[in-house]
């Protein structure tokens, strides 16, 4: 293909963009351990900058405003635990789903970053005014709707009772999910999220199975 004369193709060196790739990670790693601590509202541009090793101007160049930052984070958060439950292949039905979430607390365990993250944000996203508000309606909806689908299809298939109460089942087990996390967030190593969390899943599958 011919171009005019004069019209110059500026085309993006690999290394460069790599390199603004990684400030980008940076960037939402920097405003993970920030907002887990300070929530959105108490975290400014200047402080994930200053985290990062950027100017405001530099970290402004990869996300124009918090808003957008915060929107980098959350997405980066949802294809973190997406990837670990899913692995690109199909959810997990059945009892396995909550045996799946049994290995996400696991993981989030070790990770009290993430945690912090998600307990702060989701008290703040309450709001309807907060850029999360939608976020955050989106992950109970998604969770309470695949959770219900797994119970569903262990009925199907006979592994779960036909009476169990499905409804009832989600929303208790979302409930002392987040439960646990905040009591763990408050008071690191006074008890074992996972173990806990797991005696609460093998008592309803013991109940319902």
């Amino acid at each position: 293909m011919s171009y005019p004369a004069g019209y110059r193709i500026e085309r993006e060196h690999p290394r460069r963009r790599q390199s603004g790739e990684t400030a980008r990670l940076k960037a939402i790693q920097a405003a993970i351990e920030l907002f887990a601590v300070g929530g959105y509202g108490g975290t400014s541009i200047a402080d994930v900058a200053a985290k990062t090793g950027l100017s405001q101007s530099g970290l402004l160049h990869h996300f124009p405003s918090k808003t957008v930052l915060l929107a980098a984070v959350l997405e980066h958060r949802s294809k973190e635990d997406a990837n670990f439950l899913f692995d690109g292949e199909q959810a997990p039905l059945g009892w396995a789903a909550f045996d799946a979430l049994v290995s996400l607390v696991a993981r989030n365990s070790t990770r009290p970053d993430w945690v912090g993250l998600f307990v702060r944000l989701s008290a703040e996203a309450t709001e309807p005014g907060h850029p999360a508000h939608q976020w955050l309606l989106d992950h109970y909806s998604s969770l309470r709707r695949w959770l219900g689908e797994a119970l569903e299809d262990g009925k199907v298939h006979g592994d779960v009772a036909q009476d169990a109460p499905v409804e009832a089942i989600v929303n208790n087990t979302i409930a002392v999910l987040d439960g646990m996390q905040q009591q763990w967030l408050c008071a690191p190593g006074s008890f074992s999220m996972v173990s806990q969390f797991r005696t609460f899943i093998e008592s309803i599958k013991t109940t319902w199975g």
